[in-house]
């Protein structure tokens, strides 16, 4: 926990976050600037390191980009007119209808839910369009896959804050009490080695809580199965997750 009660489960691999996490496709922010009334000021919330900040700046004159963790805010990538500040989700400083978009990218899961959608009310002008996504597993091939799948729901599975269970269901049992919009599919994609490879399943939560309750490294134990999965180490595979995205307008 953080000085303000938040779950802190990032800052202490922010860097690492910073570096291994994927990037969201171009057109899901395009689909999203194309439904806002207007495009002057968005407010990214738990933003991280700012990934998703980056893909608002192209279509906002001005992004607030927020995270309760101070760190994260430290290795946050940066725009010219991309601002961050530290703040909680719930309690955000920003003045009463002030945002034409709020967004939360992969975080929405971490919330006090209802304290949040009565602050996205609160600084949303009328018409501002709110949007969450997250992604599930990595997909790679049927062997990494189920090494992957291992990792996951056997070796760190008792780690996984109560929480995560919304991750799970893809965001299908989610509240989200927002007039809705229909959003088309969407999939990240990257092309990743094994050294990348491994340092984004260091960043997950699950990773870093079980190291820190039990000593043990988790992706040490799963790193003789997915060489083998992987084949040379150097070798370029291309990545997929599907993104699950619930959109509404205020």
């Amino acid at each position: 926990m953080t000085a303000g009660g938040f779950p802190d489960h990032f800052s202490s691999r922010a860097s690492s976050y910073a570096t291994y996490r994927p990037t969201y496709p171009h057109r899901l922010f395009e689909w999203i600037g194309e439904r806002c009334v207007a495009h002057d000021t968005a407010w990214d919330c738990a933003t991280g390191s700012g990934q998703a900040a980056l893909g608002l700046a192209h279509l906002f004159r001005h992004v607030i980009a927020t995270d309760a963790s101070a760190s994260q805010v430290e290795h946050a990538k940066h725009a010219p007119n991309v601002e961050y500040r530290v703040a909680p989700a719930e309690a955000s400083g920003l003045p009463d209808r002030s945002v034409d978009c709020v967004t939360v990218a992969q975080a929405l899961h971490w919330l006090e839910l209802p304290r949040f959608y009565a602050e996205v009310r609160r600084v949303a002008r009328p018409g501002a369009v709110v949007a969450v996504w997250m992604y599930n597993l990595m997909r790679v091939d049927a062997a990494v896959d189920q090494v992957i799948d291992r990792l996951y729901h056997e070796v760190v599975g008792p780690w996984w804050p109560g929480n995560r269970g919304l991750v799970d269901t893809e965001y299908r049992d989610l509240d989200f009490p927002f007039p809705t919009l229909d959003p088309p599919p969407f999939e990240m994609a990257g092309e990743w080695d094994l050294v990348h490879l491994a340092g984004y399943l260091r960043t997950w939560s699950a990773v870093t809580r079980c190291a820190a309750a039990t000593g043990r490294d988790p992706i040490a134990e799963v790193e003789p199965d997915l060489r083998a999965a992987w084949g040379p180490p150097d070798r370029i595979r291309p990545i997929h997750w599907p993104l699950s995205v619930r959109a509404g307008r205020l």
